[in-house]
């Protein structure tokens, strides 16, 4: 892997580190004002350990900065001959942000009887968003051409939705399913 390559998956992993930190957020100022100060204190404790491990990775980032900056170009140039086609990255704020798939994969899933086959629950939510997505969302990834993008999206957004535990984490392969708090979650509106 190129330097520029590394520097780009650590600018990926910050932005999703950021993501997740938002939806931590969002769920800590809803706790708080709904009166539910443990789940906000919770929220700030799991808010807290994000910024601590987001410093970590910045730090790790400039340290192979620094590493690299010292290898010989001809040692750079000779080992990008023999690697594979490089992607970049789609620049940020382009894709619809995964936080936005959060109220509507809950949704289908209550539709759905609050368990489904990934496919069916998918299906539903570009239904729900389609106003939303756009023609990056619809754009097929570099790194699996099978894939579109809004649906690896969604997929990093389940990720995310499992666990703060509104969605269960026990499911058998291949289905999605929403948890109590999931349920209780979507009914206060707090998703």
């Amino acid at each position: 892997m190129e330097r520029n390559e590394v520097h780009v998956a650590f600018e990926i992993l910050l932005e999703e580190i950021e993501q997740v930190a938002n939806a931590v957020h969002e769920s800590g100022a809803a706790a708080l004002r709904s009166g539910r100060y443990d789940e906000a204190r919770a929220a700030i404790d799991h808010a807290t350990r994000l910024a601590e491990f987001r410093e970590r990775v910045k730090s790790l980032q400039a340290e192979w900065n620094r590493l690299v900056g010292t290898v010989p170009v001809e040692v750079v140039r000779s080992s990008a001959k023999t690697r594979r086609k490089r992607y970049r990255p789609l620049s940020r704020g382009l894709r619809t942000p995964a936080a936005s798939f959060r109220r509507p994969i809950l949704e289908s899933l209550a539709e759905l009887g609050g368990r489904a086959p990934i496919e069916a629950v998918l299906q539903k939510v570009e239904e729900k968003m389609r106003h939303m997505l756009n023609e990056y969302d619809y754009q097929r990834l570099p790194s699996k051409p099978n894939e579109l993008r809004w649906k690896n999206t969604a997929e990093w957004c389940r990720h995310t939705l499992v666990k703060e535990g509104l969605m269960r984490a026990d499911s058998p392969r291949g289905i999605w399913e929403i948890s109590n708090a999931g349920r209780h979650a979507l009914e206060a509106g707090e998703v």
